[in-house]
């Protein structure tokens, strides 16, 4: 190997790291919640916001950190958002409250921002374009192991060693890969950058999409038609639509609003959003399946979530290379179909569904993650001048982070409503009396089981039929909406490729031209 080849691979996994610890944030504390709630006391609301707050301020911050980047230096931004999120982490740990832990979770979202915008820039700066779906390919896939990987992780790390653990293993990995990185990442930025920074619009959309999340997040706690749920939405519509009034006047606006114009870039926002959703979806309701209905512990139910991970992992890299032979468009089709037929086997799930088939459901949405996950990105990329890297990376994300939320939100909803009459139908099968209980049954599973038990007369092996057909059904309903989203995004990825055959001499509406690659 040549030195600039050993450079660009351990700039390579030095970056990958720092994004790997980014991603696994998203996932690993749901697994230490129980033993947080102990110790210091939390309430359910605490541990709501110690879980979500986390995404909240990457929302807030993606697309900021993502500009910043593109500015001042994508190496700089790296460091500083890396020391800093690894402090937060050292902070976390230390927390003696509630309040305090919140506080640095917030600390974690805001700095881990930078680690999703600027390591797919810098990764896309130290490979020729050649290579550059195979190594962005890589680092998404590292990523989705990342996300994937952390309840299993968690659930080891809080057994063995405490909560505090949880967010003390960031420290050394932190101090490894800024040591990976000091002599393989060089500098890189938007040498075209403006001479100011548009803080309006900074400011403006820093606190219009993170509204929305949090609204999103907490509403089916608050209740959809509370005040603070209509409160937030509202706020976050007007704050919006102020952003896109002073962006469309600004001489340097945060975001161009012509991207959304462009194939390459309206691809990768709603292949990011439909991922963001099916994955929160799913990881959110397969663990308590694979727990309160067939009895796993968490390390069983860790471990039977590989199938999914191990395919992704092991898929990544060779999608990166169709990538780059390619282009996104066929993988990103092939990973939609993936998905849709993952979700379809999961509509059909029931109490008596064996291992087998559920693992064949789970190794369908590992192929159809890795499908999507990279050659988003290389979408994304390739509908901005590589001056704008972080820009488009920062934007991306930001749809994914809503898909998310917006998703997982709505699943939930349409498990709530759906367990909610399987509970009250079962219930007058049996003659059982039902009441206000139900609900709170429906919004907590753990207690679910006590909860029949203590308001009806049902036999043990009644209560647990009456649960697993509530729980299914509910898990059922949610898994039609993942598959209508996959649908959707496919049937969305596949006209916007018809209309790049049909026009393709057409011109980008972005300000700078771009040149025309074929990756939509």
């Amino acid at each position: 190997m040549t030195e600039t080849t050993d450079r660009k691979w351990w700039a390579f996994a030095g970056v990958s790291l720092i994004s790997f610890l980014g991603c696994i944030d998203l996932t690993i504390v749901n697994t230490a919640a129980p033993q947080i709630q102990a110790d210091l006391g939390a309430s359910v609301t605490d541990l709501q916001l110690i879980v979500n707050i986390f995404i909240v301020a990457l929302s807030m911050f993606m697309v900021t950190m993502g500009r910043l980047a593109d500015s001042h230096g994508r190496r700089r931004v790296l460091y500083i958002g890396t020391v800093v999120f690894g402090l937060a982490s050292l902070g976390a740990g230390l927390a003696p409250t509630t309040g305090w832990l919140i506080a640095f979770r917030f600390a974690q979202g805001a700095a881990g921002a930078v680690l999703y915008t600027s390591t797919g820039a810098i990764v896309q700066n130290a490979f020729p374009e050649s290579q550059r779906g195979r190594a962005i390919g890589a680092l998404y896939g590292v990523n989705g192991v990342g996300l994937a990987i952390g309840p299993l992780l968690g659930g080891v790390i809080v057994s063995a060693l405490g909560w505090h653990w949880v967010f003390w293993i960031n420290v050394p990995l932190v101090v490894l890969a800024l040591a990976l990185c000091s002599f393989s990442v060089r500098e890189s930025r938007n040498e075209q950058a403006g001479p100011g920074v548009d803080w309006t619009g900074l400011v403006l959309i820093s606190l219009g999409i993170p509204a929305v999340v949090l609204a999103f997040t907490l509403g089916g706690t608050w209740g959809w038609s509370s005040g603070r749920t209509l409160g937030l939405l509202g706020g976050a519509l007007l704050v919006l639509v102020l952003f896109h009034i002073v962006e469309r006047r600004a001489a340097d606006p945060i975001i161009n609003f012509g991207l959304f114009r462009h194939r390459a870039f309206l691809t990768a926002i709603v292949s990011d959003f439909a991922l963001a959703c099916f994955y929160t979806t799913v990881l959110f309701l397969m663990p308590l399946y694979l727990h309160e209905v067939h009895g796993f512990g968490g390390y069983a139910t860790g471990a039977l979530l590989l199938p999914c991970t191990a395919v992704m992992a092991a898929l990544s890299p060779f999608v990166g290379r169709l990538t780059d032979r390619h282009g996104p468009r066929k993988l990103l089709c092939v990973g939609f179909t993936a998905f849709t037929v993952s979700a379809l086997l999961l509509t059909r799930l029931t109490p008596g569904s064996s291992l087998v088939y559920v693992a064949v459901a789970l190794a369908a949405m590992g192929i159809g993650w890795a499908c999507i996950l990279g050659p988003a990105t290389v979408s994304a990329l390739s509908s901005v001048p590589e001056r704008q890297a972080g820009l488009a990376m920062g934007s991306s994300w930001t749809f994914h982070n809503l898909g998310g939320a917006i998703g997982l939100a709505a699943g939930i909803v349409l498990y709530r409503v759906q367990a909610e009459d399987s509970l009250a139908a079962a219930l007058a099968d049996r003659q059982a009396p039902s009441g206000a209980w139900v609900r709170e049954a429906v919004g907590d599973p753990e207690k679910a089981g006590e909860l029949i038990r203590n308001h009806t007369s049902l036999s043990d092996g009644a209560v647990t039929d009456v649960f697993d057909r509530m729980f299914t059904q509910g898990t059922q309903a949610a898994m039609w909406l993942v598959t209508g989203t996959s649908l959707a995004a496919l049937l969305i990825v596949g006209l916007l490729a018809l209309a790049g055959r049909r026009a393709p001499g057409a011109t980008t509406a972005v300000t700078e031209p771009v040149a025309d690659r074929q990756v939509v």
